[in-house]
């Protein structure tokens, strides 16, 4: 879906938990970074666990977003969504530094999110173990 297509959807409040999400990759796509504060509550916590980093509120959150390299675009994998939980698979290819993949886990409160974890990883970037080699494929 074209980026401003997607942007004329989130012109409506996001009603759903899961809307919030689709609606905070779009933005975050857009380099909207208004919108993006508009989905983020003022004291949220977004952890990093494979850096040991937690960001908090709303302001650092876009800060990290906005001040990142360009390069970059967002492709949304699936959104997946239970009651205030919701879960988003995000591919990230970067011109410069290879492709990202993020499974992200959120939690969503007055269509706001306010928690979240997010687990970064380069694809490929894991060395598989030989023990396995017999059981697996490479992709």
């Amino acid at each position: 879906m074209p980026a401003r297509h997607c942007r004329m959807m989130d012109l409506m409040e996001p009603s759903e938990p899961s809307e919030v999400v689709r609606a905070l990759w779009n933005r975050i796509q857009d380099r909207d970074w208004v919108g993006v504060g508009e989905l983020v509550a003022e004291h949220a916590v977004i952890d990093w666990p494979a850096s040991r980093e937690r960001i908090t509120g709303r302001g650092n959150f876009v800060a990290v977003n906005r001040e990142y390299p360009e390069g970059w675009s967002i492709h949304v994998l699936r959104v997946v969504a239970e009651d205030n939980q919701v879960v988003s698979e995000v591919e990230v290819p970067h011109s410069g530094l290879g492709t990202f993949r993020v499974a992200s886990f959120w939690t969503v409160m007055e269509n706001r999110i306010v928690r979240g974890t997010e687990y970064w990883t380069t694809l490929g970037a894991d060395e598989a173990p030989q023990w396995r080699s017999r059981y697996v494929e490479r992709y």
